[in-house]
């Protein structure tokens, strides 16, 4: 393992015999993959997902954002090496063992590793295609075998199973973006890395503590309050919120950031009232899909909070559930019966906006999480949105209407985005 401090490559021999410390500079190491039990990994290991996650320790990210990260990363680290087992057997069984009953075991266990939910899309895919390959292996292997020992039966099995090899493994590729997924790590073993980490290398700078709420009202000077902003981002959640503003995407992009909680609590009157004012004001919707999320933008144009009886301009940032199952790559799906119980609680009003492939989606208790994606992945979603926005009725716009505008519920304009990421 090599240490983090000097770079100097350590043996199980060298950090043993050194008590845990690093044999040239003695930077104590913070995890020993030797001991642990379930995933292991090293410190460079861990190194690397905070710098990856906070863009080379440029932006802040939330702790559930690691977490996504790292779950990723093991899961990539972790995978099996079943192409190379499949090589073996078939080509073993050619000469040992009837080789069309144990091919298609080793299909079958292939495959059931392709749709294991404790996999990433991203492997999901690689062994998609590699089932592909290994088919069309099996394919021409056994032709050319059954026709050296001029056998019928070992013809149509060849046939049938690199086929069905093929067949399968070009399906996966075609659905695994909808596929759900699951933990390796807990957010309790994230706290116990963490906390390890922080005692061994002190803090660790770009990573955001839990939202607080800040009840006493701000002063804001009056010559700041006698302006507005032209865009509004409105979030499902105070931790995306934070991270927004901790990135400074507000002053870059002259726009208000707030969660439909109300959060930042302190300024949120104070804003509201600047955002008023402007006439020609664009809101930005982020929310996760789920129930909540999908409750959103209902939220925004409908409280009086927030835009009722206003002609504000809304745009859907995303997540919708069409956006994930128009995804050219996978995301990270989760399921439990407590979204699907709150799908099915959806007004009328929210219902009428999704498909039926998205109700229907929705309902089997499939949810996607904002934290799944890296700062930088929804700083770029929210800037090329606002930069879309900008030709709103245009023909090359990304962005669709939707909705009736001019029903009684509201007068707003409400516009989605096509795709997310």
């Amino acid at each position: 393992m090599k240490c983090i401090q000097c770079g100097t490559d350590n043996t199980l021999k060298d950090r043993t015999a050194n008590y845990g410390r690093c044999k040239n500079c003695s930077h104590p190491f913070t995890f020993e993959p030797t001991s642990m039990t379930g995933v292991r990994f090293t410190d460079p290991f861990f190194a690397k997902a905070i710098a990856d996650i906070s863009a080379n320790h440029t932006l802040f990210f939330t702790k559930k954002q690691l977490f996504y990260i790292l779950n990723r990363k093991l899961q990539n680290k972790n995978q099996g090496s079943w192409i190379f087992l499949w090589i073996v057997f078939v080509i073993g069984s050619f000469y040992f063992f009837g080789y069309l009953g144990l091919s298609a075991l080793l299909l079958v266990i292939f495959f059931a590793q392709m749709r294991a939910i404790k996999h990433s899309d991203s492997q999901r895919k690689k062994l998609a295609k590699s089932l592909i390959i290994l088919g069309a292996i099996t394919l021409v292997a056994g032709i050319f075998y059954s026709l050296g020992v001029n056998s019928f039966r070992s013809f149509v099995g060849s046939v049938v199973l690199g086929m069905l090899a093929i067949y399968l493994g070009t399906g996966e590729i075609g659905r695994s973006a909808t596929i759900r997924q699951k933990f390796l790590i807990s957010d309790r073993q994230l706290d116990e890395w963490l906390t390890s980490w922080i005692r061994v290398n002190n803090r660790i700078d770009k990573i955001l503590p839990s939202p607080q709420q800040q009840s006493t009202p701000m002063t804001i000077n009056s010559d700041v309050t006698a302006y507005s902003f032209d865009r509004l981002v409105v979030c499902d959640s105070a931790e995306i919120t934070q991270m927004l503003i901790a990135n400074n995407f507000h002053f870059e992009n002259n726009c208000a950031i707030l969660s439909i909680t109300g959060y930042p609590q302190n300024i949120f009157d104070t804003t509201m009232q600047m955002l008023r004012r402007n006439a020609d004001l664009k809101v930005y919707a982020l929310h996760d899909c789920s129930p909540t999320g999908m409750d959103l933008l209902n939220q925004i144009r409908t409280s009086p909070e927030w835009f009722r009886d206003s002609n504000v301009t809304i745009i859907d940032v995303g997540l919708l559930p069409r956006q994930i199952m128009a995804a050219s790559r996978g995301m990270f799906i989760q399921a439990s019966p407590e979204s699907a119980e709150a799908a099915k609680r959806l007004l009328p009003e929210i219902r009428t906006t999704l498909s039926t492939d998205e109700l229907e989606w929705l309902e089997s208790g499939n949810f996607v999480e904002l934290e799944s994606f890296s700062p930088q992945k929804l700083i770029q979603i929210l800037n090329r949105s606002i930069t879309n926005s900008r030709t709103l009725n245009s023909d090359d716009s990304h962005l669709i209407l939707v909705g009736d505008p001019g029903s009684s519920m509201t007068d707003s304009s409400i516009y989605v985005n096509q795709t997310f990421g």
